[in-house]
This record gives structure tokens, C-alpha cells and sequence, in this order.
């Protein structure tokens, strides 16, 4: 991520979601995480108080259902995440405002002890998500995020739980996946 929303500019106040944890205390579903961005992202009052940057992505902190993590984020027209996963967290998200693309890879990758790996053919994925529309995503999918509109910011909801132990963010050239970075929280905190 950017750099974060100055803390001189008021914040959004913390959203909540009174739901139930999956059975056996283990904290939110996927689909209970997409309800609770669904609902955050219909609240216009939420999605108006989040500070634009022309610059760079901006985002600030929401109160997640279950013990998730959750943000609302800005994004500048041109802008987008690269290619990542975040880990062990199952995840939701939905485009608030404006348009996002998601590039995604349709395939379980190994979760640790590798650097590169070759890619085969057919398991690039890539939808359009407007206003309105979000996705939930199990653990270890890797993805990236765009902005692509050349004069609109977009502005999205995302949760994750558990809340996010680290990022792992890659590069890709053509069929090659190469493992670049592992972020942890204090990175993007």
C-alpha cells in the first residue's frame, strides 16, 4: 500500500458488522466477509469521508466483523496493487465507487519453499468489478488490483481473516512467477 490517510484528515467513523463467527469460533466466512463489505460499501457516508489522493492510494482502517481486518481504499486513476496474496487470510472485497479490474490465477499455488514457478496456460482469470460488485477469495489466492480508468478514482471495502500475518507480493514476466517480497504488518501499519 500508499501511504496511509494523514492523520490530520478525520477518518471515517469505525464500521461495524454484528455478525456470528463460522461454527466452531473460528472467525467470519468468506461469504459473511463479502456481506459486511457489501454493506460498508453502500454506505455513502463511509465512502464520501475516505480523503483522495491524485497520487497515490489512500486508506484507512474499519472495524472488520469477527476479529477480521478491514480497510476502505482509494484508488487514483492508473493505480493497482501488482501481483500478491495475502497468505493464510480468506478475504472479500468490493468496489465501492468507480471500477477495479482483478487479474487472478485460477490455480492453487504451493504456499511456501519456492521462488519462481512456471505458469500454465489457461489459468489467468480476469474480471471487471463496478460499483456494487465484490468477490470473496480462500487462502493463498494470489491476484492483483487495478485501477484502471485514466481520469476516475475508485474507492473499495476489503476484509480479511485472520487479520493479515503478511503480504506476499510477486513479480511476472509472461508464464514466470517469481516470489519477491514477504510483507508483514508493520510494513503497511
Amino acid at each position: 500500500m500508499s501511504a496511509p490517510a494523514s492523520p490530520s484528515v478525520p477518518t471515517p467513523a469505525p464500521v461495524s458488522a454484528h455478525l456470528s463467527a463460522s461454527p466452531g469460533g473460528s472467525g467470519p466466512t468468506e461469504a459473511e466477509l463479502l456481506d459486511f463489505v457489501r454493506r460498508v460499501a453502500a454506505d455513502a457516508g463511509a465512502v464520501a469521508s475516505l480523503p483522495l489522493d491524485p497520487e497515490g492510494r489512500t486508506w484507512v482502517p474499519l472495524e472488520g466483523p469477527g476479529g477480521s481486518e478491514a480497510w476502505l481504499i482509494g484508488w487514483p486513476p492508473g493505480t493497482g496493487t501488482g501481483w500478491h496474496d495475502h497468505a493464510d487470510s480468506i478475504g472479500a472485497f468490493t468496489t465501492a465507487a468507480g471500477t477495479l479490474k482483478e487479474l487472478s490465477l485460477a490455480a492453487r499455488l504451493p504456499t511456501d519453499g519456492w521462488k519462481t514457478l512456471e505458469l500454465t496456460e489457461g489459468i489467468d482469470r480476469s474480471r471487471e468489478l463496478a460499483t456494487g460488485q465484490g468477490r470473496a477469495f480462500c487462502r493463498h489466492h494470489v491476484h492483483e488490483v487495478l485501477n484502471e480508468s485514466a481520469t476516475e478514482h475508485a474507492v473499495s471495502v476489503h476484509a480479511y481473516y485472520p487479520p493479515l500475518p503478511r503480504i506476499r507480493r510477486y513479480s511476472r514476466t509472461g508464464d514466470l512467477l517469481r516470489l519477491e517480497q514477504v510483507e508483514r504488518p508493520e510494513d503497511w501499519q
